[in-house]
């Protein structure tokens, strides 16, 4: 197994991806980690991740220096090989010449770095950073540089620890993943022994050990995260696990009847539908600002849910598809400082507020993962491949106040959407692909007479965890289709537009 260091880094799932796409085991722990754990833990590699502070600021990160006597190989990622230079001995530096983005690495020793093995001497990298080594430590060799930074990579063979000052996890990086496998395999000697299988296994006894024959009680909202945490709760303890399903009336188009016929087909569970719509149209009436339709709605599912909940005896359990990219945009992970984006995702305070203890089967894994594991359990493939939808619905697709109206003529134009959009092959290649109402109406001329209504923008993105994506290059004919049948069949919009934006700089979602 694998040990990562989390320095506060939002690339340090990233990092994990990249070793359990190589069927290795890895375990994240934060900063300050004890040094008798990482002995007890015995893992065959130690991986420093990046994070956004200096070395030299109060209370910046760190982990026992003795972490580079174990005998262990260590490999310092950015901040990570900062803290290594630093800790043994080197010196750190503001450099004069700031590296964000892409930059030429120059292999200058690679048989001094089995990290570069099999690799040409030139090659494109992904820089982060305002600090740079300025006198690596006693042992070290320096092994690669770029044009701005001189020390970009170092290592010390004999004792197996390798710096990087650009990060090999993201895709930006050519031989990123190389880079990596080198260090597993090469330099570590791991054996590839982790699968999804081996992940349903361990997570199964888990559970069993934790929850024994008390009851979890879920909230389910049809979408892929849920179902497959949920399915693999079920799986470790049968009838004990009770979801609850809270129609917000914010769902898309004949949603609630699809997903209850889909969930009860596929999972054969306790599963109670309450029918909350009109409480939620209530709160949210002349409400416009994104961040208090969020917190309403979410207040609101958890005063419904404790509701229901509460008419469950014997519940110690609450059971949640929270995912790592809801955990990175919602709250500081690890210790690590990271920026929150916005509020509502599954992270929210139910297990403070119903006196639960709180299981996350899902929290380490990225979509895609998910999605390979619901298939592994055997899941309908139309639930496995579901599109992402946020929590609070279509209540933040619609800019502005929220009324049964915009929900009407918003629903309409998705339904169209998507119907196209899966004619045309093109619904499990996409990330999310979903309309949204905007607060403008627009002259148009429909049948010789003057309109003036609404405009629908359509937003397609492409990506594969949700942490960066870009805007889908739809075809043009496809496009034209979808505008022709949103204006000619739903009544109230004359005006349709496509988002070419990516994230960053914009979300996915438009509120």
């Amino acid at each position: 197994m694998i040990l990562i260091i989390d320095f506060g880094s939002q690339f340090n799932q990233l990092i994990a991806r990249r070793v359990r796409e190589n069927e290795v085991f890895c375990q994240i722990e934060p900063a300050g980690f004890d040094i008798e754990k990482i002995k007890k833990l015995s893992p065959d590699g130690i991986i420093l991740s990046g994070g956004p502070s200096s070395i030299y600021e109060k209370n910046s990160p760190s982990v026992d220096p003795a972490v580079f006597d174990l005998g262990i190989p260590v490999l310092g990622i950015c901040y990570g090989m900062q803290f290594m230079v630093n800790a043994m001995g080197g010196e750190i530096e503001r450099s004069d010449k700031r590296e964000y983005g892409f930059a030429n690495l120059f292999i200058k020793d690679q048989e001094q770095n089995l990290l570069f093995a099999g690799m040409e001497n030139q090659f494109q990298c992904w820089m982060s950073h305002g600090d740079s080594t300025k006198k690596i430590p006693d042992g070290f060799v320096v092994t690669a540089s770029t044009q701005n930074t001189e020390i970009a990579a170092i290592a010390w063979p004999e004792k197996k620890l390798f710096g990087l000052q650009f990060h090999p996890e993201v895709e930006h990086t050519e031989n990123g993943t190389a880079i990596i496998k080198n260090f597993l395999f090469n330099v570590c000697k791991c054996r590839k022994s982790w699968t999804m299988d081996s992940f349903i296994s361990t997570n199964i006894a888990d559970i069993k050990k934790a929850v024994k024959d008390k009851k979890v009680i879920m909230g389910l909202s049809g979408g892929v995260d849920s179902s497959v945490a949920a399915a693999l709760i079920h799986k470790a303890i049968g009838k004990n696990l009770y979801c609850i399903f809270v129609d917000n009336g914010l769902l898309r188009k004949n949603e609630r009847e699809d997903l209850e016929k889909s969930l009860l087909s596929n999972l054969d569970m306790n599963i109670k539908f309450v029918d909350a719509r009109d409480k939620f149209l209530n709160a949210l009436k002349n409400v416009k600002e994104p961040e208090k339709k969020r917190k309403i709605i979410g207040n609101l599912f958890i005063e419904v849910f404790e509701a229901e909940a509460k008419k469950i005896k014997g519940a110690e359990f609450l059971g949640q598809g929270t995912l790592y990219p809801d955990i990175i945009e919602s709250k500081s992970v690890f210790g690590g400082p990271t920026s929150i984006i916005k509020s509502h995702h599954n992270v929210g305070g139910l297990p403070e507020k119903m006196n639960l203890k709180l299981i996350e089967p899902l929290k380490f894994l990225f979509k895609d993962e998910v999605r390979k594991l619901g298939t592994e359990m055997g899941l309908n493939e139309a639930l496995v491949w579901r599109q992402p939808f946020p929590g609070p619905g279509l209540a933040i697709r619609i800019m502005g106040a929220v009324s049964e109206q915009h929900l009407e003529i918003l629903k309409n134009a998705d339904s169209l959407l998507l119907e196209e959009i899966r004619r045309a092959g093109l619904y499990r290649k996409l990330w999310q692909s979903f309309a949204v109402l905007l607060p403008i109406k627009s002259v148009g001329v429909m049948g010789d007479k003057r309109t003036y209504d609404n405009c629908i923008a359509i937003r397609a993105v492409t990506s594969k965890d949700a942490m960066t994506a870009d805007w889908a290059r739809l075809p043009h004919d496809l496009l034209a289709v979808i505008s022709n049948r949103i204006i000619n069949e739903v009544d109230g919009v004359n005006r349709v537009v496509f988002d070419i934006t990516s994230k960053p700089p914009g979300t996915i979602e438009w509120e």
